[in-house]
């Protein structure tokens, strides 16, 4: 089967859910022109990643300036029990597409943040939700850690998908976890635009045997509001230059690298070659050798079967 899938390099209005979701829904009404299957976002791209930002922390102290700006983080980031998911969905079922944004989300239980992967379907709504199972330095400080009640999968019409935050992906047994559930799309948004990321896209590919979508933001210092400007730590224009990717089982790149501007990247999917490049190599199949090692993984969720035997507007 073949798929068209979306990438998209850009930055959000940040800070401010109410115009980043109206942004969303302009970007993927482009992604809807070339008929695509499925769109994803970066890391935090509703409501921003806060790049450069301490939140006025240090050993032992923190501001009540630091304080003030949590708390307007937490006011602009998703509502899981309000209407964003809901928007989401609409903007999803309007045009036909699997969507799958990075988004950090508010625990009202606890009022924690997570930086969560929402993936949506165009039939069935929200499926589910993976959770940041382990923020990196800084980032600590505003999300929480989720369990393995987040390393979850999907079996959809248009393949097995699943994939880690940014960082996760360099911990070897949660790619595993995912290499396990026969993950076919593998998604990595990331904030991370370091020469080196392109190299760990590449090396997931043919580690795992699946398709691997890389998706960065694109963002400049004159991108933000001028109220946050001053929380830059350098004078640099370009915050984070992008490297958005797509990557095939046998380790080619399909499209991107994209650098140093906003943009969507585009490439056809064909699924047989997920099949084809397993002759090679199988870390979940026959070069996994249980008489040696053992893999469990605490709370995982088995793999979701959704949307079985529908078709979105794309694929009738």
């Amino acid at each position: 089967m073949s798929l068209r899938v979306a990438v998209v390099q850009d930055y959000p209005v940040f800070f401010n859910k109410k115009e980043t979701l109206e942004k969303v829904e302009e970007l993927i009404a482009s992604c809807s022109k070339q008929d695509c299957q499925l769109v994803l976002f970066p890391e935090s791209f509703i409501p921003g990643y806060p790049r450069d930002f301490d939140f006025g922390t240090r050993i032992g102290d923190r501001t009540e300036s630091g304080r003030d700006l949590y708390l307007n983080y937490y006011r602009e980031s998703i509502d899981p029990e309000g209407d964003d998911i809901a928007f989401l969905e609409k903007v999803a079922a309007k045009y036909g597409c699997y969507l799958v944004i990075g988004a950090t989300e508010q625990n009202q239980a606890n009022n924690s943040l997570y930086c969560s992967m929402l993936y949506i379907s165009p039939t069935s709504g929200l499926l589910g939700t993976h959770r940041k199972i382990k923020p990196t330095g800084q980032e600590r400080v505003i999300w929480a850690e989720a369990g393995g009640e987040s390393l979850c999968t999907f079996a959809t019409p248009i393949g097995k998908l699943g994939g880690l935050i940014c960082w996760e992906n360099y911990m070897p047994l949660a790619r595993m976890a995912l290499y396990s559930k026969g993950v076919e799309i593998y998604l990595a948004p990331t904030a991370d635009a370091r020469p080196g990321w392109l190299a760990s896209m590449r090396h997931i590919a043919l580690e795992g045997r699946c398709f691997v979508l890389g998706c960065n933001q694109f963002i400049r210092r004159s991108d933000y509001p001028e109220s946050y400007r001053s929380l830059l730590k350098d004078s640099r224009e370009v915050v984070c230059t992008g490297g958005s990717v797509v990557v095939s089982p046998f380790g080619e790149i399909l499209a991107g690298p994209l650098q140093g501007e906003s943009g969507i990247l585009f490439a056809d999917l064909d699924l047989n070659q997920v099949v084809r490049s397993k002759l090679d190599f199988d870390v979940n199949g026959h070069y996994q050798r249980k008489d040696i090692f053992a893999f469990e993984v605490h709370g995982q969720p088995p793999i979701k079967k959704v949307d079985s035997g529908k078709k979105t507007k794309k694929q009738q």
